[in-house]
């Protein structure tokens, strides 16, 4: 099992930054370091529970702002991250910008739309 990167930006009302994300297909949503989403001025909206890996259990709040990704941008819900909370690209992104996760060669590729 690899690991990938992909480099991004953030838009809140407050402005844009650029963001670093682990691409986690393992991952519902993305998630944001706390200085993040504070300088682009994101509010929580509603919180989560989320399980993580291990089996334990952690509340989370979360927003929506913009992303831009070399391969699309739109829209998203984001896990407002807390203290040591690292970025993570989550599937819900993904499938919002109608990307996949090609683990073979380790890159987002556009995924095959169904309209059924």
């Amino acid at each position: 099992m690899g690991i990938t990167y992909i480099d991004g930006r953030v838009r809140g009302p407050l402005g844009e930054e650029s963001v670093r994300l682990l691409v986690d297909s393992g991952a519902t949503y993305t998630v944001l370091p706390e200085d993040i989403w504070r300088k682009i001025g994101l509010n929580p909206m509603r919180e989560h529970e989320f399980v993580l890996a291990d089996g334990s259990v952690i509340k989370r709040k979360v927003s929506e702002c913009y992303i831009i990704l070399p391969q699309g941008e739109g829209h998203t819900p984001v896990v407002l991250g807390e203290k040591d909370d690292h970025p993570i690209l989550g599937v819900v992104t993904l499938e919002i910008l109608g990307l996949v996760f090609n683990p073979f060669k380790r890159t987002l590729q556009p995924m095959r739309m169904l309209l059924i």
